[in-house]
């Protein structure tokens, strides 16, 4: 088949969502190639975006380190927390919807077609660790520091005041330990489908009352999914934490 045309105009309405002119075109395209897309289109002339990803992982986790390091005087463990709620795969997903980065990937017909919604998660959080990466080499740090605040850093509210910074099992504990005085249960309701593609719903439970319920490909994700939609009936954000900001009388370190 030929080779996708790619021209400067197809992608200049994601570069206005980014806030970026790329200097290289090639570059931004590179970032939202998926490996799978070069096994259709061999004479494609880029390569796949999992370079740029790596390069994106490390420069956004060092620009949120930098940050909580400079604005926070919480101790190391909190902000480790803090960090991986920012940086991980489903918060960098959820950027990439907002901007707009999925009807630009470059997917085989497979991955195309393909419903499985933690799959497509992965790949869009991969691609805007790529982005970033691909703004770093194009533009330099500055840049990709504005980009990683404006999108990324400025959730940090919202973890902060929902308690995003624990996971649900967690939150979902500590929450009705603290309000009603009861440690959750979990119980398989059922199994879905065979061997090798299981679907379980898990019920969540405080005592004898079952409060919500959760599906996933494991139990383990079946319960995480089902302390979420627990959390949302009972409208609890879980614990709070004591959020220290640094002054500029506060020492560095």
């Amino acid at each position: 088949m030929p080779v996708p045309q790619y021209e400067e105009h197809n992608f200049k309405q994601l570069e206005d969502s980014l806030g970026i002119v790329f200097n290289n075109k090639d570059m931004l395209v590179q970032a939202l190639v998926h490996r799978s897309f070069l096994n259709e289109n061999r004479d494609f002339p880029l390569a796949h975006n999992e370079r740029l990803e790596f390069l994106g992982d490390a420069v956004l986790e060092l620009i949120v380190t930098e940050f909580l390091f400079a604005n926070y005087l919480n101790p190391e463990g909190e902000l480790t927390n803090w960090r991986a709620a920012l940086v991980n795969g489903k918060n960098c997903a959820l950027v990439g919807n907002e901007i707009g980065i999925e009807p630009y990937l470059f997917l085989s017909r497979g991955e195309s077609q393909d419903s499985n919604s933690k799959a497509r998660e992965y790949i869009l959080a991969n691609a805007v660790e790529a982005v970033i990466g691909a703004i770093y080499l194009d533009q330099g740090w500055e840049m990709a520091k504005q980009f990683v605040l404006r999108w990324i850093v400025s959730k940090l509210g919202e973890v902060l005041d929902l308690g995003l910074w624990m996971d649900p099992k967690s939150r979902f504990q500590e929450s009705a330990q603290d309000i009603v005085g009861v440690t959750p249960t979990y119980k398989v309701m059922r199994e879905d489908g065979p061997d090798h593609a299981k679907q379980f719903v898990v019920g969540v439970y405080l005592e004898k009352e079952k409060i919500a319920e959760g599906e996933g490909g494991s139990k383990q994700e079946a319960q995480v999914a089902a302390a979420e939609a627990a959390l949302a009936k009972k409208k609890w954000k879980g614990p709070k934490t004591e959020i220290l900001e640094r002054s500029v009388s506060d020492p560095i370190g």
